[in-house]
């Protein structure tokens, strides 16, 4: 399912791979994917995540590019693949060269004029981060003044914590470490799928 944001999120949660090298990149990819986690974030300051960008050239759900911080990172990134980008933060370059080229853009953000500022720039959505200094509450807060602002809590969240993120008005949530664990420096794949499947039984 491809949401009207233009990314497939058929559970609400984008996972963040980064690691020292990404190697099993498009392994771990694969394997969210048919746990149902269909939105996946390769960080492009990971060793080697363009050309694992370029390993996914075949899913059936196209991957997105994270840690884009200039036009040319966006650039570089969609030629290897990436079907959507996604900043740390507001990177007005980045939204401008998404658009250019017909690419949603999640920009990160933190503050409330952050916020509005990537929105008003062009944003697709915007990645509130790091969402665990606030908490849902923050969050809350935010829908209350910019309710028509798509929002992706992102930067630790945990299982138990994801549900309340979304009743707290969240459009999908940017899940690493929790979710991921330590699939991308060798860990059982197997249990990955497990993290994964759990995630989106919590959360449907």
């Amino acid at each position: 399912m491809t949401t009207d944001h233009g990314l497939p999120l058929d559970t609400p949660v984008i996972a963040i791979l980064r690691a020292p090298a990404a190697t099993r990149f498009a392994e771990i990819a694969a394997t969210l994917h048919e746990a149902g986690i269909t939105a996946v974030e390769f960080t492009l300051n990971t060793p080697g995540a363009l050309d694992a960008l370029r390993d996914t050239s075949g899913f059936a759900h196209p991957v997105g590019a994270g840690t884009v911080l200039t036009a040319l990172d966006a650039t570089r990134a969609v030629d290897a693949g990436a079907a959507y980008l996604i900043t740390p933060t507001v990177c007005p370059e980045v939204i401008a060269e998404g658009r250019r080229m017909g690419v949603p853009v999640i920009c990160g953000a933190f503050t409330p004029t952050e916020i509005h500022s990537a929105r008003a720039a062009g944003a697709t959505m915007v990645k509130v981060f790091p969402a665990s200094v606030g908490g849902s509450g923050y969050l809350k807060a935010i829908r209350g003044p910019l309710p028509g602002i798509p929002l992706v809590p992102t930067g630790g969240i945990g299982l138990a914590d994801a549900r309340a993120y979304l009743d707290a008005g969240a459009t999908a949530l940017g899940m690493g470490t929790p979710l991921v664990g330590d699939a991308c420096t060798g860990g059982d794949l197997d249990a990955l799928r497990e993290r994964a499947l759990a995630v989106r039984k919590a959360l449907l």
